[in-house]
C-alpha cells in the first residue's frame, strides 16, 4: 500500500496527575529530556502527535534514548504508539528497545496503522523511579514493507490405528513402513509445508528399548523420511531415539525441505521410567528459522513443565512443535488405569499457545488429541483419534487487535517484569513441594 511520510503536527507534555509529573526539557539539539521528580509515583513524559497516516500502510519509527541512575530501565523508559485519539480503547503498539550501549537504547518497530486509523501519538516516558534522567532523540517515522506471509499448511501424522501398529511393530523399518506410507498420503493430498511425527515414531513397540534401537544422524533410518521431506519440498519432524557417541537422547528431529537437517531437540524434562534408564537430557530449547516462521519443540514430559514452552516463546519461537504420548494432567486424577480427559488436554493445549503466543502443532501418538491451535488459542484441527492425519492452514504471523486495541504479543511480552524472577531459576527451590514435605500432605 502506497504511504507517505506522517507529519509532526505537536508536541505535548504529559503525565497522569499533577504528583506524578516528571520534569520535562528540550535540549538545544532538539532533544527531548525527561527526569524524576523525587517521588516514587513519578510517571510522564512527551507526546508527538502525527496527522497524514494512511489507513493499513505500514510504518517503521526509530528513536534513540540515553539514561542516567536507573535500576531497571527495561520498565522504567519506554515508548508505544496509539493510533488514533486517545480514547481508553485505542489501537496500541510498543516499541521494542535495542540496547546500544551501556547506558542507551534504540527503541524501532515496524507496525502497520489500523482500519480507519488517520493519526497516531508517539509517546515516550519515564516512571517508577523516584531518580534518573533520560534524553530522547526526535524520532524517524518512514514508510517501510514488510515480506507478504502466506498461511503455512501444518500436517500431523499419526496413524489412526496406533495402538495396532504398535502391538504389531517388530522393527525401525516396520515403523518406517507404518508411518511414512501415511506420510506419503499426507503429503500428496494435503501438500504441507511442515509433516511432523509423533514422540520415538521409528521406536513404537517390542524393539527391545532405546540404547537397543536408538539410531545415528544420518542414517538408513533417518535417510528414509529426508526422501520425503526432499520429494514432496516440506518441512518434516521425526521423533526417535538418537545415539551421540557414548549418550543416547529422545530427539525431535528437523529436515528442510531439501531433505537436510537442519535441527534437532533433545527432550530436557524426561519422564520417570525414561529419568533413571540411562538416557540424557538435552539442555537447550533451540528455535530454528524457516520459510514459515521460527520453529520450536518440547517433547511428551516438557509439556507439564511450564518452563519447556515459555523458554521456547522467549527464544521467539512461532511454532511450538511437540511431539507427545500424552500428559499425566490430563488423566484421571484418582488411583487405577489412566483415563483420557480431552477437557483437560485441549485446556493445557490452549492455554500453553496463549501464554506464549505461538502456534501449538501436537502429534500425539495414540492419534486422539494431535491438533494445532493458533495463538488465539483456537483450535484449526484436532484429531478424535479415527484419522490417520490431520492439518491446518496457520495464518502469517501478524497481529491481532483485541477489544481493547492492543496485540495480545505486546501484552505478552511487553508486561514482563525479569528482575522480579528469581525464583524461577533458584536451584534450591521446588515451590509447594516443601510444604507438603514439611505437612506430609501430597
Amino acid at each position: 500500500m502506497k504511504s507517505r511520510v506522517p507529519a509532526l503536527e505537536g508536541v505535548e507534555k504529559w503525565w497522569p496527575h499533577a504528583e506524578a509529573a516528571p520534569k520535562l526539557g528540550k535540549g538545544r539539539d532538539g532533544s527531548l529530556r525527561i527526569s524524576a521528580n523525587g517521588t516514587r509515583s513519578c510517571s510522564g513524559g512527551w507526546d508527538l502527535r502525527y496527522g497524514g497516516v494512511v489507513p493499513g500502510a505500514v510504518y517503521e519509527i526509530e528513536m534513540d534514548v540515553t539514561y542516567e541512575d536507573l535500576d531497571h530501565p527495561r520498565e522504567m523508559v519506554g515508548a508505544i504508539v496509539t493510533w488514533g485519539n486517545k480514547c481508553r480503547r485505542a489501537p496500541v503498539d510498543r516499541l521494542m528497545p535495542e540496547q546500544t550501549g551501556p547506558n542507551a537504547r534504540r527503541l524501532v518497530r515496524t507496525v502497520q496503522a489500523p482500519p480507519g486509523m488517520d493519526s497516531m501519538t508517539l509517546r515516550c516516558f519515564l516512571r517508577w523511579s523516584s531518580k534518573g534522567t533520560s534524553s530522547w532523540s526526535m524520532p524517524v517515522v518512514r514508510p517501510a514493507s514488510v515480506p507478504r506471509l502466506r498461511p503455512a499448511r501444518v500436517c500431523l501424522v499419526t496413524g489412526s490405528l496406533p495402538r495396532v501398529h504398535a502391538r504389531q511393530a517388530q522393527s525401525t523399518e516396520d515403523n518406517i513402513r507404518f508411518y511414512g506410507e501415511i506420510c506419503e498420503q499426507a503429503a500428496k493430498a494435503v501438500k504441507p509445508d511442515l509433516l511432523v511425527l509423533p514422540e520415538i515414531a521409528l521406536h513404537v513397540g517390542a524393539l527391545g528399548g532405546p540404547f537397543r534401537s536408538a539410531v545415528t544422524i544420518p542414517s538408513k533410518e533417518t535417510d528414509a523420511f529426508a526422501s520425503i521431506a526432499r520429494k514432496y519440498k516440506t518441512h518434516l519432524v521425526l521423533g526417535l531415539y538418537e545415539r551421540e557417541d557414548d549418550a543416547v537422547f529422545n530427539c525431535a528431529l528437523l529436515f528442510d525441505r531439501k531433505g537436510r537437517v537442519t535441527g534437532k531437540y533433545h527432550k530436557v524434562h524426561l519422564a520417570p521410567g525414561e529419568a533413571h534408564s540411562g538416557i540424557l537430557p538435552g539442555d537447550s530449547f533451540p528455535v530454528y528459522s524457516t520459510d514459515i516462521g521460527a520453529l520450536g519443540f518440547n517433547i511428551c514430559m516438557d509439556s507439564s513443565a511450564i518452563e519447556s514452552s515459555r523458554m521456547v516463546g522467549l527464544n521467539g519461537g512461532d511454532f511450538l512443535v511437540l511431539p507427545i504420548m500424552g500428559d499425566h494432567r490430563a488423566d484421571r486424577h484418582s488411583p487405577g488405569q489412566p483415563i483420557y480427559s480431552d477437557d483437560r488436554w485441549r485446556a493445557i493445549m490452549r492455554v500453553r499457545a496463549m501464554d506464549n503466543q505461538l502456534t501449538m502443532v501436537v502429534a500425539r501418538n495414540e492419534g486422539e488429541g494431535s491438533c494445532v491451535i493458533d495463538r488465539k488459542g483456537d483450535i484449526l484441527a484436532y484429531n478424535e483419534g479415527d484419522l490417520d492425519y490431520i492439518w491446518a492452514d496457520v495464518p502469517a504471523r501478524q497481529p491481532f487487535r483485541k477489544h481493547c486495541g492492543d496485540c495480545n504479543r505486546d501484552t505478552n511480552w511487553g508486561q514482563r517484569r525479569p528482575h522480579l524472577y528469581g525464583p524461577f531459576v533458584d536451584d534450591s527451590n521446588y515451590g509447594n513441594m516443601r510444604i507438603a514435605q514439611t505437612t506430609g500432605q501430597a
